[in-house]
């Protein structure tokens, strides 16, 4: 892309902070930000005063080693946090009216895994897990992120129709024609 992908123009604040800025709009609660490749560009560009960052040196080995480290660090600084939120920089039409249909969902079904179904029935993040998932998510360590966990566990899941929100930003011109949709 030519530059760090969190660090890509959006609305009047970078697509970092507009995720950041959506987590905090639903929680009182502690946002632990995984970064990796460029960390001290990003880090000098964001306000982090409310934000937890975590280095993840291992960054190459993919989203799950990203998730995996985020999760230890949770494991080992807050043991007893009861569940996770999982989301990613690169989505930028999730917004905390759904977000917060998820957390509503999972506060009535506290045993499953609450996730977003994509277009094709896709299940992916935004998604919640439960302290039982941790060790797992502690041991995702390629490119798929929570996929396996979420494919191993179809009757332990519940999801949100996210179609609608979901438009995932990979490629320059994946963003171009977004930031075009919705600038």
């Amino acid at each position: 892309m030519g530059v760090p992908k969190q660090l890509l123009k959006w609305n009047n604040t970078i697509l970092l902070n507009h995720a950041i800025n959506t987590v905090e709009q639903i929680s009182q609660n502690e946002i632990v930000l995984v970064l990796g490749a460029h960390f001290e560009d990003i880090t000098s560009q964001i306000d982090v005063s409310e934000t937890t960052v975590v280095f993840n040196e291992n960054w190459e080995k993919g989203l799950g080693n990203s998730i995996a480290c985020g999760i230890k660090y949770i494991i080992e600084s807050s043991p007893d946090i009861e569940s996770v939120l999982i989301m990613l920089t690169d989505q930028p039409l999730i917004d905390s009216s759904y977000l917060n249909k998820m957390i509503e969902y999972y506060q009535l079904n506290t045993d499953k895994i609450i996730c977003t179904s994509y277009q094709n029935k896709r299940l992916g993040v935004p998604a919640i897990f439960n302290k039982t998932k941790f060790e797992e998510l502690s041991k995702l360590n390629h490119d798929k992120g929570a996929k396996d966990i979420l494919n191993m566990n179809p009757e332990n899941i519940l999801f949100l129709d996210g179609t609608h929100v979901i438009a995932d930003i990979d490629t320059l011109e994946d963003y171009e024609k977004l930031y075009k949709l919705y600038h």
